[in-house]
């Protein structure tokens, strides 16, 4: 669909009244314009714009400006800062005032909002177009079908992205006449969320292309790209099926306790386990796959697609512009806003992101125990516990993130040694400031993250001389504001001027992302061998050996529990700061992740002296010792630390309490709550 703007989405009906207030403004006139639904649709052009409009009210992942919805709101922040993979360190935002301190609660905005993120304006208006697209001349029947089909998928959509944090909701099925001074809209069950949800998809489907392929005009793909497709949709409707078959919902006892009214109404769990929910899931998959079998057209981008070898920067750029590439046939569906990328926004993502600029508000820093989750480069386990480990990757053999190979007259050759998507999702030092995105080429100097290093400076920690005891005194820091507060920093979606002043997509749903719930359910379903064999696939776009053969401690073949485990790692290493992993974290009830102390990683840069010694250097390479023809570093030692600066509250806490499984659901606003249309509040915030 190219860029989106909210100018047909913001069309003003004067039919509407002004009695009905679900929400802040479900069924209030939208500010600007003044066509009649009457005059909409009259006309096909204004019919197919008012669609496009919709559009414009999809969920965006990336966080960019104060005044537009709650979930884009950089002063709010992403969900994946909630998880084990990324602390943040900007403290105007409500991840560190509200859910790091733990004083959420139901006054409060959460992370994606009940009444703020557009989401009952957009299925008001879907259900608008889906009332009165009959009255439109000119329009084809085929047309029609496709733009109702359309419609129900922001629907369902827009559904599933209040459900994954919320659970059952309120069901709304028409448009409402406007006319209504008092409703009720109780909270449907879990259960009955869910249906309406693929019912939806179900009906779309068959009027949904498939893709948009540009072979035909009409099907121009630079045209179409973000429009729903039946590949979308099909990948929608496995995605809400996995999480309704998951154990937050599919299971014995509620997980709050089963005594709140919430569980006992079956608002936020079935009432029971049933395994049929995993084949349920399972089918959706297989549905998906047999189809693209089939039709074709998707597939993941392979080192080959662009123009790269097959070593680790070329697995690595086919990581990348699997999904940053706008025509990339890895995405599946996504979605696009104006403004959000490069100088154009009073607070873009670049902007508050970019590890060399000045302001550093929306950088998300990986945490070392999402560091340790990326394999070693030929697919083998990181284990930073292990004694063998701490020889392998500290002192002048060190080789944690590259390996150093001196050759004849010290030529020194550069290998980097973990999986390729450990750079893509992590910025570690040794990287370097560009990566060419045509040629995969890493290029410029390098990132020096080190204690005293030009780029980590001070943020992790600072090393200051004493000039009385001649040594140096060493204070951790972890910054406030600063690109590398836990000694890395964050890449993803933050990826250099190739995209500078261009329009960033959000990858909504991908093909990575489908293989990977395909081995989740086939692993639910007891078919291990086959979920390996999927796993296999993602890992081998970027060279890794097979997940078991790789991992034959863990008995992947026979062990379920351990290779749902593995599955779960390998989706926080190939869909990084997507949602996924938060995702993952409540639907499995991971509390124990929720309440685990993170760390950060102190780099020391080891210099030879005279005495021909390796010891600690707090100085920058780049400057006087470069100018001067000291080589390159290479030699490094490490030491992990523990995250302090708005440590979470609920590291401290019992993983089983109901002071921690309350935070597996966001909570409803309590004036909506009071609003009195059944609005029942979910565990533990009341």
């Amino acid at each position: 669909m190219g860029v989106v703007t909210l100018m047909a989405g913001s069309m003003a009906f004067t039919a509407c009244t002004d009695d009905v207030k679900f929400g802040n403004s479900f069924i209030e006139k939208q500010p600007g314009g003044t066509l009649t639904i009457d005059s909409v649709f009259s006309n096909p052009e204004y019919t197919r714009q008012f669609l496009t409009g919709i559009y414009a009210l999809q969920y965006y992942g990336l966080p960019f400006g104060q005044s537009t919805t709650i979930s884009q709101n950089p002063y709010y922040g992403k969900l994946d800062g909630l998880t084990d993979c990324y602390q943040t360190h900007y403290n105007s935002t409500a991840i560190y005032q509200s859910f790091y301190s733990g004083t959420m609660t139901a006054n409060l905005e959460p992370l994606i909002s009940f009444t703020k993120d557009y989401v009952w304006e957009a299925v008001r208006q879907a259900w608008l177009l889906i009332e009165n697209i009959d009255r439109v001349e000119g329009l084809s029947e085929s047309e029609k079908a496709n733009m109702v089909a359309q419609a129900k998928c922001l629907i369902a959509a827009r559904y599933f992205d209040l459900f994954s944090v919320y659970g059952g909701l309120p069901i709304i099925d028409h448009p409402f006449t406007g006319s209504e001074g008092s409703y009720e809209m109780p909270r449907a069950t879990a259960d009955t969320t869910v249906i309406f949800m693929t019912n939806l998809l179900d009906e779309a489907i068959p009027n949904l292309r498939w893709a948009y392929n540009g072979t035909t005009t009409d099907t121009d793909a630079a045209n179409n790209t973000g429009r729903w497709t039946a590949a979308g949709a099909m990948a929608l409707k496995a995605k809400i099926l996995l999480f309704a078959a998951s154990p937050l919902y599919n299971a014995d006892q509620g997980y709050y306790g089963g005594t709140t009214e919430a569980e006992q109404k079956h608002l936020v769990w079935h009432g029971n386990y049933d395994a049929n929910r995993w084949q349920k899931a399972l089918q959706a998959c297989q549905d998906f796959f047999t189809r693209l079998n089939s039709e074709g057209y998707y597939k993941l981008t392979e080192p080959a697609d662009v123009n790269c070898s097959k070593n680790a920067n070329g697995y690595r750029q086919a990581y990348r512009m699997g999904y940053i590439y706008e025509g990339s046939k890895e995405v599946l569906h996504s979605t696009r806003v104006a403004t959000v990328y490069g100088s154009q926004g009073t607070y873009s993502w670049w902007s508050w992101s970019n590890p060399l600029g000045s302001v550093h508000r929306s950088t998300y820093h990986p945490t070392l125990e999402y560091m340790s989750m990326f394999p070693w480069s030929d697919g083998s386990p990181f284990d930073w516990e292990s004694d063998s480990l701490k020889n392998k990757i500290s002192g002048t053999s060190g080789q944690l993130f590259y390996k150093y190979t001196v050759g004849r007259g010290g030529a020194v050759a550069v290998t980097p040694s973990r999986d390729p998507r450990l750079y893509e999702n992590i910025l570690v030092n040794g990287m370097t400031y560009q990566f060419d995105w045509t040629s995969g080429t890493p290029t410029g100097d390098k990132y020096e993250l080190w204690v005293g290093g030009y780029d980590g400076q001070g943020d992790a920690m600072s090393a200051t001389y004493n000039s009385s005891t001649k040594d140096y005194d060493l204070a951790l820091q972890e910054k406030l504001t600063r690109p590398f507060s836990t000694g890395f920093g964050h890449i993803k979606y933050t990826i250099g001027e190739e995209f500078h002043r261009k329009f960033m997509h959000w990858v909504y749903l991908s093909l990575d992302e489908m293989y990977l719930m395909y081995a989740e359910c086939l692993a639910q379903t007891g078919n291990l061998a086959e979920a390996i064999r999927q796993v296999d696939v993602v890992r081998s776009r970027v060279g890794m050996g097979g997940l078991a053969v790789r991992n034959p401690k863990l008995n992947l073949a026979s062990n379920k529990d351990n290779l749902i485990e593995e599955i779960l790692r390998e989706r926080a290493c190939e869909l990084g700061l997507s949602n996924n992993r938060y995702y993952d974290m409540i639907r499995y009830k991971r509390t124990d992740w929720i309440t685990k102390q993170l760390h950060g990683l102190i780099t020391f840069r080891l210099l030879q002296n005279s005495k021909g010694e390796w010891v600690r250097s707090y100085e920058p390479w780049k400057g006087s010792h470069k100018d001067n023809g000291i080589a390159e570093p290479r030699c490094f030692d490490y030491m992990r630390f523990a995250l302090f600066n708005r440590a979470r509250v609920q590291w401290s806490q019992d993983p089983n309490s109901v002071e921690v499984k309350k935070w597996l659901l966001f909570p409803f606003p309590i004036t909506e709550i009071n609003k009195g249309y059944g609005l029942v509040q979910n565990p533990g915030w009341d």
